[in-house]
């Protein structure tokens, strides 16, 4: 790769934002999906987290892998897997819901390590994950419309959290806080995605990346590559 790309890449993952995340429960529609994911790489986000019935996972999976290979999308069977997992990782968990204890999204702290949880287009977010969430919050709303679009509500939310951190001076970074191996995949993905096609394919461990975006490998990596296998 050359020099403006590898340092385009290095600036990417020095502002990306580990302890921001959205997890969306049960949303079916691909472009949605597609949506959420690319607005989350938008704002720094490096992972996003989805529930998904165990016969669309693999679907939901690969449209959401396709839109964006950027960000990360990790599955969980259920909710209640989703949400011990971000919360053991010391997240709050927002739900989009209006209820009796429901505050404006933009009341929220979103330089605190956080979740938005996202629901399903057509009903909402379970009662199961609104029971295991920190706080309800809502987008208010002054017209004829009662909720916007499960994707248009991610980015109004996200794009407040980034705001937020921007202002904290959190992207702001010299240096990726993500840790090394996450970085050389991204750099090795995102700089050579021809030969990270071809190591997959062959299974082949991914070389390093040195700090002028070469490869460094051995020529038993190289040969391997080459083959015509």
């Amino acid at each position: 790769m050359n020099s403006q790309r590898y340092a385009r890449i290095c600036e990417m993952l020095a502002r990306r934002q580990p302890d921001l995340t959205v997890c969306m429960e049960e949303v079916h529609k691909p472009h949605n999906v597609s949506a959420i994911v690319r607005t989350a790489d938008a704002v720094g986000v490096h992972e996003v987290h989805a529930v998904w019935p165990a016969g669309k996972i693999r679907t939901m999976a690969s449209t959401a892998a396709g839109s964006n290979s950027w960000v990360k999308v990790k599955t969980h069977p259920t909710i209640a897997e989703a949400v011990a997992t971000l919360k053991g990782r010391g997240m709050q968990i927002l739900a989009t819901h209006l209820s009796d204890k429901s505050v404006d999204f933009r009341e929220i702290d979103y330089t605190r390590p956080t979740c938005i949880l996202m629901g399903q287009e057509k009903t909402g977010i379970t009662q199961k994950a609104l029971d295991l969430a920190d706080q309800d919050i809502i987008i208010p709303m002054i017209g004829m419309v009662q909720s916007l679009n499960v994707s248009v509500a991610s980015a109004l939310i996200l794009y407040e959290a980034q705001r937020q951190r921007q202002n904290a001076g959190m992207y702001e970074r010299a240096n990726s806080t993500l840790p090394e191996d996450e970085q050389q995949r991204l750099l090795f993905e995102g700089g050579y995605p021809v030969l990270a096609h071809v190591a997959k394919r062959k299974k082949l461990p991914y070389p390093h990346v040195n700090n002028s975006g070469e490869i460094e490998a051995d020529e038993a990596w190289w040969a391997t590559m080459q083959a015509a296998k």
